[in-house]
């Protein structure tokens, strides 16, 4: 069997049965970020992001806004954990006959990011490769009851997203700005359920949520936020790389979020019993179910 067969998330199902973990470790493989024992208040965290050339981004792309992403989607993973990040190592492949300028933009988009968000950028690796490729490790740190992870919807939760979604093609993958200081100002002020950032489709992420929390959902597709460069639902739905929040909270906590007025977070639906599956109403009213799709590399 190839790996095009098993699909991403089978090959990820498959190694995760052989790892053992010890006592350390309060997450694993499975969430957007490992978290494991710090102190008494605090968790580590930890996750790694690889972007390759024709997968993440172009050779005609901008590599200011190449390095820029390379950082700031693993602080999105850190922010769908509710976490602060830190510490960040950086490997890059490139290829011999890359120019020294293109490097330094690289290193200033990632350098630019880092210093916004207050990361240290403690080292790394060069290694010659065919296309130019870039893994960045970033640990972070949360309060243990601040925690979010993608395991803790309950039946009767309202669903949220942040911002809006689609045609990040057009330009938004490069330029996203993570949602930390959104996710802080939620753990903060209220008991969020479950969270995930949206990188690869809000209905594959959403099952993701659905799948760990053992829950199903119900999602109304007028109440989905569209980008204005969103070309229709479908692209808001399942094209990815949009990089929002996806969160639920409980009913009481869901009402006093909406009566703080927030307008960037936007309730799209609700978490039901996992025997009701996963349904999508559309503005008629008409409810189909929803075949979880979006970008998967294999």
């Amino acid at each position: 069997m190839r790996v095009s067969e098993l699909g991403e998330f089978g090959l990820i199902r498959r190694l995760k049965t052989s790892i053992n973990l010890d006592s350390s470790v309060v997450r694993g493989p499975g969430d957007d970020c490992a978290a494991v024992k710090f102190n008494r208040s605090k968790y580590l965290l930890f996750t790694c992001d690889m972007l390759v050339e024709g997968v993440d981004f172009t050779g005609k792309d901008n590599p200011y806004l190449i390095g820029r992403k390379a950082l700031a989607v693993s602080l999105s993973d850190i922010a769908a954990c509710a976490g602060i990040p830190r510490y960040a190592l950086v490997s890059v492949g490139l290829p011999r006959s890359t120019r020294l300028e293109y490097v330094d933009k690289l290193h200033q988009g990632m350098r630019g990011l880092a210093r916004r968000y207050g990361v240290n950028l403690v080292g790394g690796d060069f290694s010659r490769s065919a296309k130019l490729t870039i893994d960045v490790s970033l640990t972070g740190e949360v309060e243990k009851r601040k925690l979010a992870l993608r395991s803790g919807s309950k039946v009767g939760d309202i669903i949220f997203v942040s911002g809006t979604f689609g045609g990040s093609i057009r330009g938004k993958h490069l330029r996203f700005t993570p949602r930390l200081k959104e996710a802080r100002w939620l753990a903060d002020n209220f008991k969020v359920g479950a969270m995930i950032d949206v990188s690869d489709g809000l209905m594959q992420d959403l099952s993701h949520i659905l799948e760990s929390s053992r829950v199903g959902a119900v999602v109304y597709a007028g109440a989905i936020p569209l980008s204005p460069e969103a070309r229709n639902l479908n692209d808001a739905l399942y094209s990815g790389e949009d990089f929002e929040l996806l969160f639920t909270l409980s009913a009481a906590e869901a009402r006093r979020l909406v009566r703080k007025g927030n307008k960037l977070f936007r309730p799209i639906g609700r978490i039901v019993l996992p025997s009701a599956g996963f349904s999508l109403v559309a503005e008629n009213g008409c409810e189909k179910p929803v075949k979880p799709g979006g970008f998967r590399h294999f």
